[in-house]
């Protein structure tokens, strides 16, 4: 039987009407398989949407500002670095005076659970704080040979916002300090997956090289063409001085022995420049006292004329005639104008008369 629909008053049940053929339908068989095609062509030329982002668990929240007293170079790196990493926040520059207890406070007001303190001394000396907020662990570094991207202009470039990729020195898995400093680097400058600022691309590496006891940074972009790297900047240069067990402070966990603090290096230049100048002064001494010492006369050495050859005799030669008299000829020219003189002054005289 038919479907049936009845009215809201209740009479009679109406016929319900049957649904339209689609034009698609009443099309034969073969019609519906060029139309497939079509579609598939379609999606071919088709430019894809973005790409889906997925579901954003890894909540690592960064605070990246500093004290007051920096310079211009560490102001820029301290933007470079915001701009690199998408999932950091900034905050006003800190007191010189506040401790520095007071920062897990301010991470704890700004939600992050991470930080970069850059703190300046001196207006001369940079120290960087890596620390986990707000339990720790916290590590000092020196901060040296500070390079921004304004100032290197290299020839690399890189989306902004995009995940980076991080590359290990393998010597930071064979000393216990540098595997705990891997940890803090990997939590602190790895971009989180789906983060709402980032970018679902990887088209950079950051990498860290142990040298000299020190930690080198280097930004890298990849080339899709054959995968070589150019540089894009920012590079620093870290000198680890100290890790601390809790959030900037508490008790130490490792201390560098190859550490020289800013002042003592200034110390020792100064020391070898004096050195220098005292042994010039020393020099110059000596010499005044050589000069004033009376000179030794040696013996003569019968031996040295040994190889002394006399020189031919020439005959004397004895000048019978008196030799001319050499000719003035200034003298000579100074007598002619005299005469000239005079006899104008005769001419003029006997004029007048």
């Amino acid at each position: 039987m038919a479907a049936t629909k009845r009215k809201r008053r209740g009479g009679l049940a109406v016929q319900a009407k049957k649904p339209k053929r689609n034009e698609k339908d009443a099309a034969p068989p073969t019609k519906r398989h060029t139309t497939a095609e079509e579609v598939e062509e379609e999606e071919r030329d088709r430019i894809p949407g973005p790409v889906c982002k997925g579901k954003w668990k890894n909540k690592e929240r960064i605070l990246i500002f500093s004290s007051r007293g920096i310079n211009f170079r560490t102001r820029h790196l301290m933007q470079d670095l915001r701009m690199l990493m998408p999932h950091s926040k900034a905050d006003t520059k800190m007191d010189r005076k506040d401790k520095l207890f007071v920062i897990n406070e301010v991470c704890e007001m700004k939600n992050c659970n991470k930080c970069i303190y850059f703190e300046a001394k001196k207006k001369q000396d940079l120290y960087m704080w890596l620390s986990n907020s707000p339990h720790g662990p916290s590590a000092k570094f020196l901060v040296q040979n500070i390079h921004t991207l304004a100032e290197l202009k290299m020839t690399g470039n890189c989306l902004k916002g995009s995940r980076p990729l991080l590359s290990f020195d393998p010597a930071f898995d064979e000393l216990p300090h540098y595997a705990l400093l891997k940890e803090l680097l990997i939590q602190i400058f790895s971009t989180p997956r789906y983060h709402p600022k980032s970018q679902p691309f990887v088209d950079h590496v950051f990498t860290f090289t142990i040298l000299d006891n020190r930690i080198w940074f280097r930004n890298f972009q990849i080339i899709e063409e054959d995968a070589a790297l150019v540089e894009i900047g920012p590079r620093f240069v870290l000198n680890l001085i100290k890790i601390f067990q809790g959030s900037f402070g508490g008790p130490t966990l490792y201390e560098n022995p190859h550490y020289q603090s800013p002042n003592m290096h200034r110390r020792v230049i100064r020391s070898i420049t004096a050195a220098k100048y005292r042994e010039k002064q020393q020099v110059k001494d000596v010499q005044k006292l050589r000069k004033k010492e009376p000179k030794t006369l040696l013996p003569h050495d019968p031996t040295a004329d040994v190889f002394v050859t006399p020189a031919e005799e020439k005959p004397i030669e004895i000048q019978w005639v008196k030799p001319e008299p050499k000719v003035d000829l200034k003298a000579r020219k100074k007598r002619i104008y005299k005469r000239q003189r005079k006899m104008k002054q005769r001419m003029d005289s006997g004029k007048k008369k």
